[in-house]
């Protein structure tokens, strides 16, 4: 039976969660309505959908979540896929803090990245339009061009059967989003902002994906057995089938995992 998984840019999404300022936030959140592509057994809904569901939620302080610096590429294959995860997650956080320069230089840089592992032409045309609607302001149309982004690397990269690295592109976003959802979750904790993590079968998607790797040269890499690690880890705090809500100090670790293991990803030296 197919799942309908909220996952967090890059799968990512980002939601707009819980008040920061007297806000109320909703009863409950219908998580079955998102539309999305399936992939096996698993409906991953388009980033910018998820958002247009969640706008009327909360307004957090999406500036205050924005990283200085992007990550450094050691050209290193695997990192500069989880790296470039990350950095289109990063502009959906932009996007949200409705920082126009911050979603420039992301749109720059997801083109420097896309070279690095062969997949510029892909994403030439995305890179000018994010920077020009951008600077015009158009919000909307910005996170439907980094939906596109990321919808083209996937499809140049397994056009150029690197189908396991563009699983990190994916992998390198859903952990990034987390991150920041977490934070924001923490932030201002309530039982129905918790149940945007409950993501189970999408963590078990990629726990099969990096486990068919393990006898790999990608999957040897210590990033990947870092991640595989880290996947493996964060399983059983993500929520119960029994409906059980996710408390805070779950939300918290949840938090750390993914905060140590994006900043393996974007600072990691050459080995």
């Amino acid at each position: 039976m197919t799942k309908n998984i909220p996952l967090i840019l890059a799968l990512i999404c980002l939601a707009r969660l819980s008040p920061c300022s007297g806000q109320t936030a909703p009863e409950s959140i219908d998580l079955s309505k998102f539309p999305g592509a399936e992939v096996e057994d698993v409906v991953v809904p388009v980033p910018s959908e998820i958002f247009s569901v969640l706008d009327k939620l909360g307004s957090p302080n999406w500036r205050s979540e924005l990283r200085g610096s992007l990550g450094k590429n050691t050209g290193n294959r695997a990192q500069v896929a989880l790296l470039l995860g990350t950095v289109i997650a990063e502009g959906f956080i932009a996007v949200e803090a409705e920082d126009s320069g911050k979603v420039q230089e992301i749109g720059r840089e997801v083109l420097v990245l896309a070279e690095a592992i062969n997949v510029r032409k892909a994403v030439i045309a995305r890179s000018k339009s994010i920077t020009e609607k951008a600077d015009a302001k158009e919000w909307k149309a910005v996170r439907k061009e980094f939906d596109g982004a990321l919808h083209d690397v996937r499809g140049a990269m397994e056009e150029l059967g690197d189908d396991e690295l563009a699983q990190l592109v994916s992998i390198g976003g859903w952990l990034r989003g987390t991150e920041v959802l977490t934070s924001i979750v923490s932030k201002n904790y309530t039982p129905d902002g918790a149940e945007l993590l409950y993501q189970p079968q999408l963590i078990d998607y990629f726990n099969r994906k990096l486990d068919s790797l393990k006898n790999t040269r990608l999957g040897k890499d210590d990033l990947v057995v870092k991640i595989r690690k880290t996947l493996a880890a964060i399983r059983p705090l993500i929520g119960k089938d029994d409906g059980t809500k996710i408390p805070p100090d779950a939300v918290q670790r949840i938090n750390k995992m993914t905060s140590e293991t994006v900043a393996a990803i974007t600072s990691r030296k050459e080995s």
